[in-house]
């Protein structure tokens, strides 16, 4: 049954319906059923009414042209989430508007309206408690959080769930099991990656892979920004600068890299050009106020928008990746969907442009599918990419998005600029981005307007190489910016950095798995390691990875750190030396599985499998390992490894074990090396996964 609760004398009564395990739907006044939402994964079923002891309750209001909605905030509560935006980790006091929009070099509005739109707030109390707002509505909105949450939405009254669990963990899953986890990625994507607007032409590329593998510094994906392109018509390839893509990608593929490719939104109005032929002939053109096909500007010129709201428009865009895929490419950027349009003050289409919608979306204005837009056309290519490697993961990176966007695709933050106030500001950005809902997300590592200073882009790299999605990325008029590109001081910083990213690819890759299962972000704040410690609550420059592994910036200036066991760890030669490095701490309690370093992914990296090992104050240390093909579906029909293992101190030795496995996935005898941490130096020992002894007064 609902609940009817007294809201505010502009809006008499909404209802409440208890949708999930501590989580609770209000419904304004007159919305009998919860309506068709984007957000979330499927329509919520009641299950039951809610305690009277409830205290998070949301009043509603309009004022005839939108909705009001304000929710009281418990008194010394930290605010987080809201999604894309600069500014503090800690959200209290903040105001943001909610349209996507491109900005570059944030500086509209300060890089308070960015490209995604996240009407979300994380709350957390005092004793460690938390709680989550979600505001189920599309529309242009206004997010403000101080004593009160406030949402002001020009469009009509929306459904708002609260979510009150015990921990901001808690509830983060609740928003999970809501809006849908991150499908587990293909394992390549989470290797470096080297991009640039653009490296033209095929013969360019193919020397910055060799320039890769030469330097031996590791990396797994080169990306193609838009002058690959016929002049700008997406699905086309210039014939003079990328003559025979398929016969790149093989070599590519030859020296162990992927490829990601860029696609816009925007089809080149072009008649005779078969894409835009293609789309007329199935009239899936967004449309003006008056009914006509819409045209506005961005690279190619004037082109038309796929109206993605309707079903027979995502099947088209789907169905166009079948003959594109096959030339060998391994994924797709989606870029400028925000929808960015060239030349008009409001960088984007009339509000009034008319969406038609179908099946369960009704037809609507763009003010209303504006925030919308970038995450249906990423549905669509994802379903695409899907349908023309059924065997393979896609792998879909978008710069527009909107909340629940993570089940289809990955996330940057889109253009920002090479200062040192975008790199600082880039970890507050991507922790909020997973606090969120989105676990896989970074910045463009060196800035990607602008000149960088070699020494500016040495401490980014260094950080970089630690975001979940890490990618070097700049516009065609800055510098060169790979890693070599600022001497060679600056490229042994980098190698190093990279390097000790292959290093943790097993314990990263454990924790997208986490994600895909839960929700649970992959890079966290710090106050993730004790939610109660209100030292922790605004720590914006160190992070932690999982809940194990702590980065600490080599230019954090006395950075709140978690209280407890945290070992300093080295990971690769001479990385304690280097100036440059964040500096890495080990949770007491913890192990945490590496591998050996490779110039790819692709490259056998777990033989031998390194466990480093912290005990924690009894002398005892968990920890996982999740491994799979690394690509396509087996792991879905039990071809997964989940390894727990465990170590304790007995006496003079530590003794590692397997706790616990799941899955059907075997593996080849390989050699295990423990290394235990301790305040005295790292002590050795070697064996079989399924006992190893590290004898702590002979093995230092």
């Amino acid at each position: 049954m609902a609940t009817t609760v007294t809201a505010s004398s502009s809006v008499p009564s909404m209802r409440a319906e208890r949708i999930g395990d501590g989580i609770v739907a209000f419904l304004p006044a007159g919305m009998q059923r919860y309506p068709t939402s984007l957000a979330l994964v499927k329509t919520p079923t009641q299950g039951g009414s809610i305690a009277s002891s409830w205290s998070l309750r949301p009043r509603f209001g309009s004022d005839g042209t939108g909705t009001h909605v304000t929710l009281v905030v418990p008194e010394n509560t930290d605010l987080y989430g809201t999604g894309e935006v600069t500014g503090p980790l800690r959200r209290n006091g903040s105001a943001i508007t909610l349209w996507n929009t491109d900005n570059f070099e944030y500086q509209l509005d300060g890089g308070r309206q960015l490209y995604q739109s996240h009407p979300w707030v994380l709350g957390v109390r005092a004793d460690g408690t938390a709680f989550g707002v979600l505001f189920d509505s599309t529309w242009r909105a206004a997010l403000k959080t101080g004593n009160t949450i406030e949402f002001d939405s020009s469009g009509p009254p929306m459904p708002v769930i609260v979510i009150d669990r015990l921990s901001p963990q808690l509830v983060l899953q609740g928003l999970a099991e809501l809006t849908g986890k991150m499908p587990l990625p293909p394992r390549w994507a989470l290797g470096y990656q080297q991009s640039r607007w653009s490296y033209t032409p095929d013969k360019r590329v193919l020397e910055i892979a060799d320039e890769f593998r030469k330097r031996r510094i590791p990396a797994d994906v080169i990306w193609m920004d838009i002058d690959y392109m016929d002049g700008f018509r997406v699905f086309t390839f210039d014939p003079k600068g990328f003559p025979d893509p398929e016969k790149l990608n093989r070599d590519l593929h030859a020296r162990g890299f992927h490829s990601v490719w860029m696609i816009d939104p925007g089809v080149k109005f072009d008649p005779g050009y078969a894409i835009y032929d293609s789309g007329t002939a199935r009239d899936v053109w967004v449309k003006d106020a008056y009914g006509k096909d819409y045209h506005g500007e961005v690279w190619p010129g004037l082109v038309s928008y796929p109206d993605f709201t309707r079903p027979q428009t995502r099947q088209w865009w789907s169905a166009l990746y079948a003959n594109y895929m096959a030339e060998g490419i391994d994924g797709v950027w989606n870029d400028m969907n925000e929808p960015s349009v060239f030349k008009v003050p409001s960088m984007s289409m009339p509000d009034d442009n008319w969406h038609r919608g179908g099946g369960d979306l009704a037809p609507g204005p763009h003010l209303q599918y504006h925030n919308v837009y970038g995450m249906l056309m990423t549905r669509a290519t994802r379903d695409g990419i899907q349908a023309a490697n059924p065997d393979k993961r896609p792998f879909v990176l978008t710069r527009a998005n909107f909340i629940g966007g993570q089940r289809y695709a990955a996330t940057w933050t889109g253009d920002n600029t090479s200062t040192w106030t975008d790199l600082k500001t880039s970890i507050p950005m991507s922790i909020n981005l997973g606090l969120s809902g989105q676990p896989f997300s970074g910045a463009d590592i060196g800035g990607f307007s602008g000149e960088t200073t070699p020494d500016l882009w040495a401490n980014w790299i260094a950080i970089g190489a630690f975001y979940p999605f890490s990618r070097a990325h700049t516009t065609k008029a800055s510098q060169q910016k790979e890693p070599w590109a600022f001497g060679p001081m600056v490229e042994n910083t980098a190698r190093i950095a990279i390097e000790r990213r292959y290093r943790l690819l097993p314990y990263l890759y454990t924790l997208f798995h986490r994600a895909s299962v839960d929700g649970t972000p992959v890079m966290q704040p710090v106050f993730f390691a004790d939610p109660r410690d209100l030292r922790l609550r605004s720590e914006q420059e160190a992070f932690l990875l999982g809940g194990d592994l702590l980065v600490v910036p080599a230019w954090a200036k006395k950075p709140a750190l978690p209280q407890g066991i945290w070992r300093t760890i080295s990971l690769v030669d001479h990385d304690r030396e280097d100036a440059h490095q964040a500096t890495l701490k080990l949770r007491g309690g913890a192990i945490v599985p590496l591998g050996r370093v490779v110039q790819n992914s692709t490259e056998e990296s777990l033989d031998p499998l390194t466990l480093l090992v912290s005990l924690d104050s009894k002398g005892q240390a968990r920890g996982e390992l999740y491994e799979d093909a690394g690509d396509g579906y087996g792991y879905r029909k039990g071809d997964y490894r989940l390894t727990t293992y465990v170590a304790e101190r007995k006496k003079d030795q530590v003794v590692l074990r397997i706790a616990e496995t799941r899955g059907n996935r075997t593996h080849h005898q390989r050699d295990i090396v423990v290394q235990v941490v301790t305040n005295d130096g790292v002590y050795i020992g070697k064996g079989d996964e399924k006992h190893v002894v590290v004898n702590l007064r002979s093995s230092h």
